[in-house]
């Protein structure tokens, strides 16, 4: 039975590939879409160099594809750029092309479905797309019209070029019931009113090697859709290079997003959990990725640099997981996050970025672990700050310089087990703690700093850190809040008259709480270049 369900496929197969023609345009049909008409599954319709304006829908089963080799032309293949499909303007709600299940679209221009407005492009592009409406140009609004169509179908788009056209340039839609899973590859898609690749409605595309840039709205944008977006250069469009939402589920990799008006990529609202990784974002002019709206992105071996705001900022109430990535140069955070935001932040490497390596603000709350945080070029901003009533617990990372302080607490903070080291003699705190604070400081690394550990006003626990080449005091200690514990810490210097704890002000509490105490005992200063041990317990 097998045999014979064998020999039957193979018997299929030959008659197919011996009644499987070539069709040739213009000579064997004078339109694309009569040639269309006239074929079979299996046909291939080779088309001429020319202009073919028409709007046409592809047959299942069937290769569209213009004449001519790989050579290239001045953006693509030189046999897309001759071979042209002009949707005509405006005034039709039909797609330029629309696709079929198992059909192939390789190698066309793709241009005039709906109308391009130059002075429109420009304002969203000087407003860097401030005022452009949530669904205008996106893929599943109504009334959109896509350059080239799919809808529940897996086909393949390839080596065309899509550009000036009046909405999205390729669009794709998933439909109840039909697998929609084409193969979207080697495209360049530019100066489209809608977004360059844009994927909706549960689709699960492939969408690799295609160069998408100036588009209305993102390069490649997906919502409720969970696209694979591989090794794509998105830039220059006016919003985000790479943009999701929805409860969108993509894999992002080897992506190249850069100079977009807004995110290098971007990420929102509840239920949107992309994987982003080893993706790079430069010289865009927000983050380099953001996230926010719950958002719970995983961002791992990413490069965000030159950026405008964060390398990889989070915001309302975002809930990433950001590991191993470099942030470098940007002209804020190197990773931040407010508003209510969560993270893991654990193997970052973030230098020189202007304002902090990692701020929490804005009730955020975060992990930090065995990240390199560094900034050479001096400045106030500290390193790490956590601030406006948020929380961190800071944990195995390597700190180098800082600004007033390496990390500044005005919240909550665990900071254990990290090494400081500052930079030069001008070099402030190594932790500084303000007011209304609660922090425990223990198992640290300090080297470098004038003060390794600054508190005013607030409650603290220091304990078992190893303190040398301050000035000073080791660790000031000014009203502090109860309760106090600051015990068994280490003080290395040179300076005879350096000691490990200053106290300036008695302990105190805002509150009558008896059971409040202050327990400061047993920390050890060691004068150096001498060999005998001078204990000055505090």
């Amino acid at each position: 039975m097998l045999r014979q369900a064998a020999l039957l496929l193979i018997s299929l197969a030959v008659v197919r590939s011996v009644t499987a023609a070539i069709i040739e345009v213009p000579r064997d049909s004078s339109t694309l879409q009569a040639a269309l008409d006239a074929s079979q599954p299996g046909d291939t319709i080779l088309v001429a160099p020319g202009t073919y304006r028409e709007r046409i829908r592809l047959k299942a089963g069937v290769i569209l594809r213009s004449v001519g080799n790989a050579s290239s032309g001045a953006d693509g293949l030189a046999r897309a750029e001759v071979t042209i499909i002009d949707g005509g303007g405006d005034g039709v709600a039909q797609a330029g092309v629309l696709m079929a299940e198992g059909s192939v679209l390789d190698g066309f221009t793709v241009t005039n479905v709906g109308m391009y407005n130059e002075s429109i492009w420009m304002k969203h592009f000087e407003s860097n797309g401030e005022d452009l409406g949530d669904d205008e140009g996106s893929v599943q609004a109504e009334g959109t019209t896509a350059a080239i169509s799919i809808r529940g179908v897996s086909c393949t788009v390839t080596n065309c070029v899509v550009h000036h056209n009046g909405d999205v340039g390729i669009g794709i839609l998933g439909e109840v019931g039909a697998s929609t899973a084409p193969l979207i590859t080697s495209n360049i898609v530019y100066r489209n009113m809608g977004g360059g690749i844009g994927v909706a409605e549960r689709a699960d595309p492939v969408i690799r090697d295609n160069r998408c840039s100036e588009n209305l709205r993102a390069g490649i944008g997906c919502r409720n859709a969970d696209p694979i977006i591989a090794n794509n250069l998105c830039f220059q469009n006016i919003r985000a290079g790479i943009g999701c939402r929805e409860g969108s589920r993509p894999v992002m990799r080897g992506n190249k997003c850069y100079r977009n008006r807004r995110a290098g990529i971007g990420i929102r609202m509840e239920g949107t959990e992309p994987i982003v990784e080893h993706n790079e974002c430069y010289e865009n002019e927000m983050a380099g990725i953001g996230c926010r709206n719950g958002a719970r992105p995983i961002l791992r071996n990413n490069v965000c640099r030159d950026n405008k705001m964060a390398g990889i900022g989070c915001q309302q109430g975002a809930k990433p997981l950001i590991v191993g990535n470099e942030s470098r140069n940007n002209a804020m955070a190197g990773i931040g996050l407010e508003g209510k935001s969560s993270a893991l932040i654990d193997g970052n490497t973030c230098i020189d970025n202007k304002l902090v390596a990692i701020g929490v603000t804005g009730e955020s709350s975060a992990t930090i672990i065995d990240n390199t945080l560094s900034r050479t070029g001096g400045g106030a901003p500290p390193l790490v700050a956590v601030k406006d009533g948020s929380t961190a617990t800071l944990a195995d990372n390597h700190i180098t310089g800082g600004g007033v302080a390496a990390v500044l607490v005005q919240g909550n903070a665990s900071i254990g087990g990290n090494t400081f080291t500052g930079l030069g003699n001008k070099q402030g705190n190594a932790v500084w703690v303000r007011e209304d604070s609660m922090v425990t400081i223990s198992d640290n690394s300090f080297s470098g700093y004038r003060t390794a550990i600054n508190a005013k006003k607030a409650s603290v626990a220091i304990t078992s850190n190893s303190v040398k080449e301050f000035q000073g005091t080791a660790i000031k200690l000014t009203e502090i809040r109860t309760p106090v514990l600051v015990y068994g810490n280490t003080a290395i210097s040179s300076d005879p008259n350096a000691k490990a704890v200053e106290l300036q002000g008695s302990p105190g509490s805002t509150q009558s709480d008896s059971s409040r105490s202050a327990v400061i005992e047993l920390n050890v200063m060691k004068h150096e270049p001498s060999i005998g041990e001078n204990r000055d317990s505090q």
